[in-house]
């Protein structure tokens, strides 16, 4: 069995892209159908333009699914569709990239939906009032008590469950520093803040879901071809209305990658294709479970090799 896996925030660059869009046309029409969308050029800033601006959250979210879903077109001139697939599944923002490749949102739509989705997000907390670390070297429930002890009245959550190695706590500033200081006591080898603009996957994105309940109660989202492990439930969905509620509780709710890894490799998931820009859910998958052959899609030789592979 064999799932298609798409990157979250944090792997963009300048240039992503680029490459497939120059070497198949339908790779270049997904930049264009998101332009279009959005009503700017997001491809001039994904291949000319600065890597601050392309990090911020708004550009950042759509701007990792226009290239996540280029290498899937690309992939599909080669005669290798969703079908290939068993499952699909994303980290965070990654899991909007998935549904859009697996059908169940429309390209303009999810484009839409994450730019509004990274906007919210961005909006919810004042610009220093909240913050992100990793904490490395504890596991879940070790990080879990960590973010409880250091909530003190303010929100400290685990937002992020990456891999054995590495889970994320989000909240309140104050909280979050406390988090580290308490980690470095129980024995994490690395504790240190993210350079992140907001607090995700927390309570404090409250906001936020309210905007995407509402955002995406105007969206058409069909059931998806191949089944989406879902971020917040890490076991596979197929219902439209399941996936609606559940992109909304994905804006506070923790990213479940680890356990959404060892359901699939339980499931009889041999194989993870990582669909798009950089390699990091290629080494979380890899510390995750002995069971799962990894490989990346994001360049034209990838491509080929993939061509080659399915």
């Amino acid at each position: 069995m064999r799932a298609f896996v798409f990157p979250g925030q944090g792997a963009q660059t300048i240039g992503m892209g680029k490459a497939l869009a120059d070497a198949y046309p339908a790779a270049k029409a997904v930049f264009e159908e998101v332009d279009a969308a959005l009503g700017e050029s997001l491809s001039a800033l994904i291949w000319e333009g600065d890597i601050d601006t392309l990090t911020l959250t708004r550009n950042a979210q759509p701007a990792l699914m226009a290239t996540s879903l280029a290498a899937m077109k690309a992939l599909e001139a080669e005669g290798i569709t969703i079908s290939a697939a068993d499952f699909v599944a994303g980290h965070s923002l990654g899991e909007y990239s998935a549904l859009a490749a697996a059908g169940a949102l429309s390209i303009a739509d999810t484009a839409r939906l994450l730019r509004i989705r990274g906007t919210a997000m961005q909006e919810a907390v004042p610009v220093g009032v909240g913050a992100m670390a990793a904490l490395l070297g504890l596991g879940f429930e070790d990080a879990k008590a960590v973010a409880e002890e250091a909530a003190q009245g303010q929100v400290c959550q685990a937002a992020n469950d990456n891999d054995p190695s590495q889970v994320v706590v989000s909240g309140h500033k104050e909280a979050v520093e406390r988090a580290l200081e308490i980690a470095k006591a129980k024995g994490a080898k690395r504790a240190l803040l993210l350079p992140v603009s907001a607090p995700f996957h927390c309570a404090l994105m409250q906001p936020a879901a309210d905007v995407m309940a509402q955002a995406l109660d105007g969206v058409e989202i069909k059931a998806p071809a191949v089944p989406v492990v879902a971020n917040v439930r890490a076991a596979a969905v197929t219902d439209p209305a399941v996936i609606r509620s559940l992109l909304v509780e994905q804006v506070t709710g923790s990213v479940r990658w680890r356990e959404s890894v060892l359901w699939m490799a339980e499931t009889g998931v041999k194989e993870a294709w990582e669909i798009g820009a950089g390699k990091a859910l290629s080494g979380m998958i890899k510390r995750i479970s002995k069971d799962i052959a990894v490989n990346n899609v994001g360049t034209p030789d990838d491509i080929a090799a993939a061509k080659a592979a399915l």
